[in-house]
């Protein structure tokens, strides 16, 4: 009799009961579009990075004398003079970036946008600019697409409400914290209204859902990534991952700008992590950091001009491009691929002296030839070497029966010690995948 009634009562709930509502995503045309892109630059900057610490953790733990200060007398010394939002633009669009996520408010609170929410903002310190605003709009006239970082969890807003600061207590989410919810979501709407076409946004907290509902459901053609998909931090996955995902990484060893005791990532290195994620099927989001007064750190340029040379050159294996079914590698060969002109792009790494105009060849076990396959090296006609008028540096190819040998030169003259340390991509169309 007790079995009868409970099976009873499971029936009745199962044909009363409400379903729940269904998740909501983002739009499948734009996570294409973001496969795309292949590259952005993600800046970590707050009035913090005039101490040059870690970017607002070190409130976390911290005594009531340090969380004074820092909330109280950092903005009062907060003036970025050499902030200029156009030289940044220009920048990262030489670098190759085709976009740019921004911290508008990292986990201390403190916004970089002129917000009515808070007095901790970008308005009341010396320099009492937009800096949101400004940024913004020198990157839509480059044509980038603008991403908003934001920080549900706000260490400013938690001890203004008498909440202990801290990042993984139930309080610190905005999943049991009301208030919190409110308040962040009216700062998102003021970044989703009042700063032209906001392209992505990139929540950084334990728990996001509800935010994440939120902007799907009032912006709906804003993509959410860090929130949604996978965003893999300071690493790369093991293997290729179905997309989208995205991959964030710092230059050196921290996210804000780290005056001392920093070690910087090679521009090689850099690029070679972009080949591999990119290979794999995802983005890279790479960090910058500039200084307390706006300038981009010296080192950090570097790299960013490094790689926009090989971007320059590279590009097309880079964007618009999808992983080869099945294969990531061969040894130190790369693969991605365009599906629409039948082309396979591989990235030779690991060639140490390849001087200009020399010759070398490689084997590959996972494409074949057919009789309509072309091979080039990007950025060259295969015509010329520069002072080397015998030398004739067209690529070629031979199909064995299980290998397709490439044989190509470096023939382009880009720097003037004429070795070029980074990756040289070849062109195959029209061959075969062997898996």
């Amino acid at each position: 009799m007790t079995i009868l009634k409970t099976n009873c009562l499971i029936l009745v709930l199962s044909i009363f009961c409400i379903p729940a509502i269904a998740q909501l995503k983002n739009k499948s045309a734009l996570e294409e579009e973001f496969m795309d892109m292949g590259l952005g630059i993600f800046i970590h900057w707050s009035m913090d990075s005039q101490l040059g610490s870690v970017i607002s953790h070190s409130l976390v733990g911290a005594s009531e004398n340090y969380v004074n200060k820092y909330f109280n007398e950092l903005p009062k010394t907060f003036y970025p003079d050499k902030f200029n939002a156009n030289e940044w633009a220009r920048l990262f669009k030489v670098a190759g970036a085709e976009y740019v996520v921004f911290t508008t408010k990292h986990h201390n609170g403190f916004c970089m946008w002129d917000t009515k929410t808070t007095n901790f903002n970008i308005m009341n310190t010396p320099y009492g600019k937009d800096i949101t605003a400004l940024l913004f709009t020198a990157l839509s006239k480059q044509g980038l697409k603008v991403g908003v970082y934001f920080s549900p969890e706000d260490f400013h807003f938690l001890h203004e409400q008498g909440t202990l600061i801290s990042r993984n207590r139930a309080m610190s989410q905005i999943t049991e914290n009301k208030e919190l919810f409110e308040y962040d979501k009216k700062q998102v709407d003021e970044l989703m209204t009042n700063y032209g076409n906001i392209d992505m946004v990139f929540f950084d907290a334990f728990h996001t859902g509800p935010l994440v509902q939120y902007v799907h459901s009032k912006y709906p053609d804003v993509v959410v990534t860090r929130g949604e998909m996978k965003t893999p931090e300071q690493k790369i996955p093991g293997g290729s991952m179905p997309g989208p995902w995205e991959t964030c990484m710092t230059m050196g060893t921290q996210w804000q700008y780290k005056p001392t005791n920093e070690t910087y990532k090679s521009g090689t290195d850099i690029i070679n992590k972009l080949i591999e994620i990119r290979a794999k099927g995802g983005n890279f989001l790479m960090n910058v950091g500039p200084k307390p007064n706006g300038e981009i750190a010296i080192e950090q340029e570097e790299r960013l001009r490094e790689l926009g040379l090989w971007m320059f050159v590279n590009d097309e294996a880079i964007k618009n491009i999808r992983p080869l079914p099945g294969i990531v590698k061969d040894g130190y060969v790369w693969f991605t691929q365009n599906e629409k002109e039948n082309a396979v792009y591989a990235f030779i790494t690991g060639q140490k002296e390849w001087f200009k105009g020399r010759r070398r060849n490689f084997l590959m076990k996972n494409l074949k030839a057919t009789d309509k396959t072309e091979i080039s090296v990007l950025g060259q006609n295969d015509l010329v070497v520069e002072y080397w008028p015998e030398n004739i540096p067209e690529s070629r190819f031979i199909q064995h029966k299980d290998l397709l040998e490439i044989s190509v030169s470096k023939a382009q003259r880009l720097y003037n010690d004429k070795i070029w340390p980074n990756p040289v991509v070849v062109k195959l169309t029209n061959v075969e995948i062997i898996k």
